[in-house]
């Protein structure tokens, strides 16, 4: 019991990072450079830890953010604090050679200290989408100057990506979702474009009901209505709990297709919204959740 509520407390920042930030600017990569030395780094971001992992590199790390809780090694390391509220005397008391840091890291003054104090800061950017992942990988792979390691991983992402996506190629009517965040007082906090809840659900081959607006934000009861989803898609063990009873008693809500049929699907958070090295299998596993036996092996 201990172990899953330090999971669920870690999970909960995650929540509130999806608020904070969308796509990085396209040139927020610009500065990325190789660390001269790798003996202690500090990973900020959960998909920058499950990188790490993934290249078999994790024993240069020497501690990760709140956000960084897979996989359970992961939780074994000391912990800098949420990713977008880092202290720079927390991330640099463990004496890091590199901070790796994912887009979005903050407070904005944290990160202009850090970038400022004689620690190398390297800054991944964040995007939504296939090549976002392949991006991602090369970036942590080089800063680790493993760049041959990192070419194999994302090859290999590459063709599970392909092949999740190619899954629901066939299918000609796509759903309607609408990704919701929160009910916190009874209302209903939605992704638009360029979010991560976006992404997923265009991987997955369905269409973000929602239009016109990119983060998440507020809906009126007429927008949400207008949207018509099929489904609503949330996610678990991150941020407030949504009660299936909560969503559906909500009358715009219970005025749409999903809301009459009560279709709702819940994913773990950082499993379905991290676009790391797992996001294959939460794209062919929101797909089968989507669309059943129409999804094609």
């Amino acid at each position: 019991m201990r172990v899953h509520f330090r999971i669920r407390a870690a999970l909960a920042p995650l929540f509130a990072s999806l608020l904070a930030f969308t796509a990085s600017p396209a040139g927020a990569d610009e500065a990325t450079t190789v660390f001269s030395d790798t003996s202690r780094i500090v990973s900020v971001g959960g998909s920058i830890t499950e990188i790490v992992y993934a290249l078999g590199e994790e024993g240069h790390l020497v501690a990760r953010d709140s956000t960084s809780y897979y996989p359970r090694e992961a939780l074994k390391l000391p912990d800098v604090g949420y990713m977008r509220a880092l202290s720079p005397e927390g991330v640099l008391s463990v004496n890091p050679s590199g901070i790796l840091a994912l887009h979005g890291s903050g407070p904005k003054e944290a990160v202009e200290v850090l970038k400022k104090s004689s620690v190398p800061f390297i800054e991944v950017p964040e995007h939504y989408s296939h090549e976002g992942i392949l991006k991602k990988i090369r970036i942590v792979g080089k800063a680790l100057g493993v760049d041959a390691k990192a070419e194999k991983l994302a090859a290999g992402m590459d063709a599970k990506l392909k092949a999740a996506e190619k899954q629901t190629a066939s299918i000609k009517e796509r759903k309607r979702i609408l990704f919701v965040l929160s009910t916190q007082g009874g209302k209903i906090l939605a992704a638009g474009g360029d979010t991560a809840g976006d992404g997923i659900i265009k991987l997955a081959g369905a269409v973000n009901a929602v239009e016109g607006f990119s983060g998440y934000k507020q809906m009126s009861d007429e927008a949400i209505v207008t949207a018509r989803p099929d489904i609503i898609l949330t996610m678990r063990n991150a941020g407030p709990p949504i009660s299936e009873d909560e969503l559906f008693a909500n009358p715009s809500i219970a005025s749409t297709p999903a809301g009459a049929a009560r279709k709702v699907i819940s994913m773990d958070g950082g499993y379905l919204l991290g676009f790391g090295p797992r996001t294959a299998e939460a794209v062919h596993d929101l797909a089968v959740s989507l669309y059943g036996n129409q999804v094609t092996d």
